[in-house]
C-alpha cells in the first residue's frame, strides 16, 4: 500500500475514533461514521481479488472508505463513482483525497441518492458498468439502493452492505434486507461479523 495513502488512512482513523468518544467538537449531522479499519481491509482485499476497476459507492461520508477503495483500484484505471448528499462532508473527502492523491479516480455526485441512482440506471453506459458497490446510506432505503444498483453491476460482480449487526438502532432495517436477499433469486450472500457487520453479496445473474 502506498505510504501517502497509509498516512492519510492512520489520520482518519484516529479522528474517526475523536469523534465517536466526542473528543472533538463536530455536529452530528457532520460526524464521520466512517467503517472499521478491518472492515477497509476487508473490502480492499475483495476488489485486488476481483482486479476490480469499477465501483459504485453509495454513501462516501468524508471518504474513508473511499479511499481504501481507490488503493486497490488505481493501477487498473478504474475508477470510482461515490454519492453524498452533505456538502460539508463532500468539502473533508475531497480535501482527503487530494491528501491521498487519488482525486483523479474518484468523481463525486452530490444529492439525493436515489435521485442519482435513477439517473444512472437510465444510462446504457452504466449497465453491467461496475464491479463492486458498497452500500453504506440511511438504512430505510437500503433495498431501494440494492435494486436500482444491481442492473449496473456485472455478473459475480460484488455488492457489500455495511452496519447489518451495528449499531443496534438499524437492527430491524438491516435484518429486513437480509430477509429480501435470502429470497433473491439471482444472488449468492452471506453476512460476515467484521468491523458493524458486512452483508457480502455475488449477483450470479441478471
Amino acid at each position: 500500500m502506498d505510504d501517502t495513502i497509509v498516512k492519510v488512512l492512520e489520520e482518519l482513523e484516529e479522528r474517526s475514533i475523536l469523534e465517536k468518544i466526542r473528543k472533538v467538537d463536530v455536529l452530528p449531522e457532520e460526524r464521520m461514521l466512517a467503517i472499521t479499519k478491518e472492515t477497509g481491509e476487508l473490502l480492499n482485499m475483495i476488489l485486488r481479488i476481483k482486479n476490480a476497476q469499477n465501483v459504485l459507492e453509495i454513501g462516501m461520508s468524508t471518504g474513508y472508505s473511499t479511499i481504501w477503495f481507490a488503493d486497490a483500484i488505481k493501477e487498473n484505471k478504474g475508477q470510482i463513482f461515490t454519492i453524498e448528499k452533505n456538502p460539508k462532508k463532500i468539502k473533508r473527502a475531497e480535501e482527503n483525497f487530494k491528501k491521498a492523491g487519488v482525486s483523479e479516480i474518484i468523481k463525486i455526485n452530490q444529492g439525493n441518492a436515489i435521485e442519482i441512482l435513477e439517473e444512472y440506471s437510465k444510462k446504457q453506459e452504466f449497465q453491467k458498468f461496475f464491479d463492486f458497490v458498497f452500500i453504506d446510506a440511511d438504512k430505510e432505503n437500503v433495498v431501494k439502493y440494492f435494486e436500482l444498483a444491481f442492473p449496473m453491476i456485472k455478473n459475480q460482480g460484488v455488492i457489500v452492505t455495511d452496519n447489518m449487526l451495528y449499531p443496534e438502532k438499524y437492527r430491524e432495517e438491516m435484518k429486513k434486507f437480509s430477509n429480501y436477499l435470502k429470497n433473491h433469486q439471482k444472488v449468492n450472500t452471506i453476512t460476515s461479523p467484521i468491523g458493524n457487520g458486512e452483508e457480502i453479496t455475488i449477483k450470479i445473474s441478471d
